[in-house]
């Protein structure tokens, strides 16, 4: 058994988001003690989703707040840092750019900041996105393709990316990048989101909305894959650092076909049916976007161990069971 994170100090930002919470799910349950900035009281939040408050040492702040970051660093005596904490949602990014470049680009160049200044931080994850690339005629996308985001969430992936390659090369910090495809699982009580958004229709009795013509194509990973890859990557930094990984499944879905096959999976298919909204592409969306985690997986053999079909129904077995907390 693999015992590298028993007893390491950990700490962990966006641990109250849906990625975060099941990352410190997984770390907790590798025996890891986890540190999680808190920076609003939400309620509710993935953490608390999936029981986990008593498991992990919350603190209140900002990750603007390099003081606090340093503190955090050099009192809890962390050893490794995962960078989750982010705005991710595209439509509040392109309503309020500012707030969304001030924590996705600000807030990572202070926590860097402040691990670069800390002697006991020896391995940092920073999570990037498939977003950062843009719009490219090149699919599946790989890590050499440069960076060229557009629109206001794009453009802070890109430079979340970057900025950790810079503090990588620059002052030899030991950060490695990871660039996800679209994320799904368990306690993600974003419901704008296409997967969550859909599932608790469909288990409401309602036809889902697809906000779109449905004919956008994208990847989705479950979580239970990402963990394993940002746990990884942290455990073979000396194998990993100044370098971007992507972090997919090699299924990419049209928009339509993902609505149909929940809708089929929770067993609704003779009562529902998607309800396309749109007769033509959303403007300000990126059509195609979908990885090759070829890179991943021959440099540290990662391999995507959780299938679209089977992610899903896990999925929508999570919220069958709680979706009374959510309504």
């Amino acid at each position: 058994m693999n015992d590298f994170w028993n007893g390491r100090r950990v700490f962990l930002t966006g641990a109250f988001g849906f990625v975060g919470a099941n990352l410190a799910r997984s770390l907790a349950e590798a025996g890891a003690n986890v540190v999680c900035l808190r920076r609003d009281d939400t309620n509710p939040n993935s953490l608390d989703a999936l029981g986990l408050a008593s498991k992990v040492t919350a603190v209140g702040g900002e990750l603007e707040d390099l003081p606090l970051l340093s503190r955090i660093l050099n009192e809890y005596e962390i050893d490794a840092v995962f960078h989750l904490a982010a705005q991710a949602i595209v439509g509040a990014a392109n309503r309020s750019p500012i707030s969304t470049f001030e924590s996705n680009i600000r807030g990572t160049y202070m926590l860097l900041e402040a691990c670069r200044l800390s002697p006991l931080v020896k391995r940092i994850v920073v999570a990037s996105s498939d977003k950062a690339y843009g719009t490219s005629p090149t699919l599946p996308y790989h890590e050499d393709l440069p960076l060229q985001g557009v629109f206001p969430y794009d453009v802070s992936k890109s430079c979340t990316d970057l900025i950790s390659i810079s503090f990588a090369r620059t002052f030899d910090l030991p950060v490695a990048i990871t660039r996800s495809a679209n994320i799904y699982g368990p306690a993600d009580l974003n419901l704008s989101r296409i997967i969550p958004g859909t599932i608790v229709s469909v288990l409401r009795g309602e036809d889902p909305v697809v906000r779109s013509d449905g004919t956008p194509v994208r990847e989705f990973v479950h979580t239970e894959d990402v963990c394993s890859a940002y746990m990884l990557l942290a455990e073979k930094i000396d194998s990993a650092r100044g370098e971007a990984f992507n972090i997919g499944t090699n299924e990419p879905v049209q928009i339509l076909e993902l609505t149909n096959k929940i809708i089929d999976l929770a067993g609704a298919s003779d009562k529902l049916k998607a309800n396309v909204l749109l007769k033509h592409k959303i403007e300000h969306e990126i059509d195609a976007q979908y990885l090759s985690a070829n890179k991943i997986s021959a440099r540290l053999g990662w391999v995507s161990r959780v299938n679209l079909e089977n992610g899903l129904r896990q999925t929508i077995e999570w919220y069958n069971q709680n979706l009374d907390s959510l309504t």
